[in-house]
């Protein structure tokens, strides 16, 4: 995933490598050579050079991997092969090339690689991201997700919760904005606990009092995930097995803790049902599957602890990352700003509170906004990574060999700033998708912020509602300036190294009520 590639990780493993290389008599390595050899016959992608046991590694070091692996592309290539440690990497860069691995290749590729720390937090992958796509478990886990996890019905019923935790948004930025000399807001921290109030409340009701203890370790895990393993890049290294030692006992240790408090929850939540049968969450809609049964696939403890996970990790930061995202590049072009709020408040006209069913495929000028902030800034810039089978039928991409066994990613943030598909790609502009037609179900591979063909995200539209909802209430209810009248273009948009892109320090802004709200929000 996205944690496999954490720049700050390479420069340390670059610094070991430099230090031992000398006492490094690795059989990989002279077997990787001998594998070079035999690959030479055939018509491999491009790439850079690769060095003795780091290979290509050191191309990524001093930057975030999605912009290295851009600038690398520039030179060899949309489709380019690296070598990182021992594992075979090919990266596509371009519409043309996803296209090809995520249609005309989507069955061959929709497996994935399960890298130690992903595979500990998710028991063994036994979650929906990471179940082997032919497996009848993968397919009624995603059967379930579109029947009844996260159906256009299920996201619907979870209206409510939306609504009411963004009148508890606006009550908690009124109250600590109450004046002009108020201190700024931290809005990436609203958003947070926005999100994480959502899926939470989605996912256990409100009858959880260990959901605190959980986003607590959740938290910690998340923060593991973003490092990387060295075992996953030298899988028979044993001095790689001993340095990668130490972080997979930490999240070993991460996991047991979440394993105790989320099996309490569930034992917590499946006395509560009997007593509460109308009120169906996503975890009473687990239970209730486990208990009647009727699926081809078992849903064990593990298997219903491990979808929680991947609902939670999944739901919570990819939505906060892109509202963040919005927020700021809104901040850097007032333009868009004064149309999008001007958009809103003339559909609203005065309301106290946002509902869904006032703004559904009303707000146009909106959607582009979202759509742009997501081309931009896809909040998975690499995707999940993709695996070309050890045996079967060779692969072929552009008319390139890729060899087996091969990890595939595409780089969603640079195809979303491609030249060659999008007039001044690094522009922050909504108004081009007035006239281009392009929209999220994965058939237009220029823009992939939720993936395509069967391992698309399924979680999308829900993500999606989070998303227009949460954004239409901070445009209406204030008006946002920047905090000691700095000006929009010293607004620092870096980003962070992590599971998502996020901006690489909080958005903090001074906000202004606009809509006077009643006592009741």
């Amino acid at each position: 995933m996205a944690e496999a590639f954490t720049a700050a990780w390479y420069t340390a493993v670059f610094c070991v490598v430099v230090v031992t290389v000398v006492l490094l008599k690795l059989k990989g390595a002279s077997a990787s050579r001998r594998d070079d050899g035999g690959l030479r016959k055939k018509n491999l992608p491009p790439g850079p050079w690769t060095l003795p046991v780091i290979g290509s590694m050191y191309c990524l070091l001093g930057g975030l991997p999605h912009h290295a692996l851009h600038r690398l592309a520039r030179r060899y290539g949309p489709v380019m092969l690296l070598r990182l440690g021992h594992v075979s990497t090919l990266v596509v860069s371009s519409p043309e090339a996803a296209r090809e691995v995520m249609k005309t290749q989507d069955a061959a590729l929709a497996n994935r690689p399960v890298y130690v720390t992903m595979n500990i937090f998710t028991y063994a992958g036994q979650n929906i991201a990471l179940s082997p796509y032919t497996s009848t478990h993968w397919k009624e886990l995603r059967r379930l997700c579109a029947t009844e996890l996260l159906s256009p019905r299920r996201v619907l019923a979870f209206r409510p919760i939306r609504e009411e935790e963004a009148a508890s948004l606006v009550a908690a930025i009124i109250s600590s904005s109450s004046s002009p000399t108020a201190a700024p807001v931290n809005v990436s921290e609203k958003i947070r606990l926005m999100m994480n109030d959502i899926i939470t409340r989605a996912i256990l009701g409100n009858r959880s009092p260990q959901r605190e203890a959980y986003l607590h370790e959740m938290g910690n895990a998340l923060k593991l995930l973003a490092g990387f393993n060295l075992i996953d890049l030298f899988p028979a290294s044993r001095l790689a097995k001993v340095i990668g030692g130490r972080s997979l006992r930490e999240a070993r240790q991460v996991h047991a803790r979440l394993d105790r408090i989320v099996k309490s929850i569930i034992h917590t939540h499946a006395q509560a049902m009997s007593a509460d049968r109308e009120k169906e969450d996503l975890l009473h809609i687990l239970l209730r599957l486990q208990k009647d049964g009727g699926l081809k696939t078992t849903l064990t403890m593990d298997v219903i602890s491990s979808t929680l996970f991947e609902l939670f990790s999944a739901g919570s930061e990819t939505t906060m990352t892109t509202i963040t995202w919005a927020m700021s590049e809104l901040m850097r072009n007032p333009h868009a700003m004064e149309r999008a709020q001007a958009e809103i408040r003339q559909l609203l006209q005065g309301k106290t509170k946002v509902r869904e069913e006032d703004i559904e495929g009303r707000l146009h000028y909106l959607q582009m906004v979202i759509k742009e902030t997501l081309r931009l800034h896809p909040p998975v810039p690499m995707l999940l990574p993709r695996l070309v089978a050890a045996e079967g039928e060779p692969c072929k991409i552009m008319g390139f060999d890729v060899p087996p066994g091969t990890t595939v990613l595409v780089n969603a943030w640079a195809i979303g700033r491609d030249e060659n598909s999008w007039d001044n790609a690094t522009e922050f502009r909504p108004e081009r998708f007035e006239d281009d037609v392009v929209d999220f179900n994965g058939a237009d591979f220029r823009f992939l912020p939720g993936g395509a063909g069967r391992r698309m995200c399924p979680g999308l539209m829900f993500g999606l509602s989070n998303i227009e909802l949460t954004l239409t209430t901070l445009l209406y209810h204030f008006d946002w300036k920047l905090p000691n009248r700095a000006s929009s273009t010293e607004l620092d948009m870096s980003e962070s190294q992590g599971i998502t892109a996020r901006r690489k320090t909080d958005l903090w802004l001074q906000a202004t009520p606009y809509v006077p709200t009643n006592a009741n929000m």
